[in-house]
């Protein structure tokens, strides 16, 4: 064999070995679907969010609504490359936060990796997720919080809140550690938003005339084509989650259509059967629970899997924002704990009983002979749920004594807070 040989049958052998034990490569492909997806889960709060939530809420707060909603995603977007990102990505402390080794993105370069895609990438994909979900507990409180205590809640929400959940499961954290399973955001997402949603309603109370007088929406057709967006748009939210272009990414993208279009049907005919009439409005939150539900569960089952999880999204869904809200009496403005909250649980539950090996090596639920992955999951909640209501409680007092109390005046409630806080109108009457 003569030297030229001889160099090549080396580089042959060096080469795997090379990328077996060095640095992350970077992969075009994996880049490519994850700006892609980070795009869609954008779009999901300015536009799909801001018009399914906006639709909901009554003409005279629509332009509120989305000035709420676009403004938290303004505001999350700044704290999480300036403070949010090193907080739950950071090295881990003690399992509970990130450090602060990445302050305002410091070490952070052109050229810095995240498995196999760039780490500005991975930051922007993260900071969606942020985003959404601090704008997602708008859904409760619609109608009567002051716009300044809304921003301050926001940055003290996120900070707070939002980050150390986000570290204890996608950052290295102790969920991580004890195996919790969430795919894209049953808990750091949805249980999250949902039960901060609910605090913050309880302290705010009732809308004038809540119970009392009719609440309609201002425009289910923006409600509608909101649902429309959010649904095209979670598909970056869960298969994007894989952040790789691959199988498991594609097995994401279809129960999360599965899940939606089940989800969306039994609350249909949920509510066709007990209400008599199926409306349009029940049939985009029964989508919208059948989404929420299949987030944990995306990357570890199979379509059978989806099937079930949207079924149970719309049946809860449903029982939780038509009979049992109105047993309890809170007033939770657009449902965002009957939907978010409640599916959130159950897709996290869900999780813990039909994570498939088969889909994801990594994962086994009850069903394939591993009843522990449903305690583990079960504990992940109620500390989801317990952390996060105390820590919302925390950022309500703070940011009422910094706004001097979290409602709006009276007369501006009743005028409505698009012409009281905005001097705008949605609608010429």
């Amino acid at each position: 064999m003569n030297h030229k040989r001889l160099i090549a049958a080396v580089m042959v052998l060096l080469i795997p070995a090379a990328n077996a034990f060095g640095a992350d490569q970077l992969d075009s492909g994996d880049t490519a679907w994850v700006i892609v997806s980070t795009a869609l889960v954008m779009m999901m709060t300015p536009a799909g969010l801001a018009l399914f939530y906006g639709g909901m809420s009554r003409s005279k707060n629509l332009l509120n609504t989305f000035a709420m909603t676009i403004a938290a995603y303004c505001l999350a977007s700044l704290l999480w490359v300036c403070w949010g990102y090193t907080l739950a990505f950071g090295p881990d402390q003690g399992g509970l936060i990130g450090g602060l080794d990445h302050l305002f993105l410091n070490g952070i370069g052109v050229s810095s990796l995240s498995g196999t895609i760039p780490t500005f990438v991975f930051v922007l994909f993260q900071m969606t997720f942020a985003a959404i979900t601090v704008a997602l507990v708008l859904g409760s409180i619609v109608d009567r919080m002051k716009f300044s205590s809304w921003l301050v809640f926001t940055a003290l929400w996120v900070t707070l809140v939002y980050t150390p959940i986000a570290h204890w499961v996608w950052g290295g954290g102790w969920m991580a550690d004890m195996g919790a399973l969430d795919f894209a955001g049953g808990n750091v997402v949805h249980i999250n938003a949902g039960v901060a949603g609910l605090v913050l309603a309880l302290f705010l109370g009732k809308r004038i005339g809540y119970g009392k007088e009719a609440m309609f929406p201002s425009s289910v057709t923006l409600t509608a084509l909101g649902a429309g967006l959010l649904w095209f748009g979670w598909f970056g939210f869960n298969a994007g989650s894989q952040l790789a272009a691959d199988g498991l990414a594609g097995s994401a993208f279809l129960v999360t259509n599965t899940s939606a279009a089940m989800g969306g049907l039994t609350w249909m005919f949920a509510e066709w059967t007990v209400e008599k009439r199926p409306t349009v409005l029940g049939l985009a939150s029964g989508i919208v629970a059948g989404l929420v539900s299949i987030t944990p569960a995306a990357g570890f089952v199979n379509m059978p899997a989806a099937l079930a999880i949207g079924l149970g999204a719309g049946l809860l869904g449903f029982y939780a924002v038509v009979k049992i809200k109105p047993r309890l009496g809170y007033d939770d403005s657009l449902d965002a704990f009957g939907v978010h909250g409640v599916c959130g649980i159950w897709g996290a539950l869900a999780t813990g009983v039909f994570a498939n090996p088969a889909v994801n090596p990594s994962a086994a639920g009850l069903l394939y002979g591993n009843p522990r992955q449903l305690w583990i999951q079960f504990v992940s909640i109620l500390a989801t749920a317990a952390f996060t209501a105390v820590a919302t409680v925390v950022v309500v007092l703070i940011t009422r004594t910094v706004t001097g109390g979290l409602r709006v005046e009276e007369d501006d409630e009743i005028q409505g807070l698009d012409h009281a806080l905005h001097g705008e109108r949605a609608f010429e009457m």
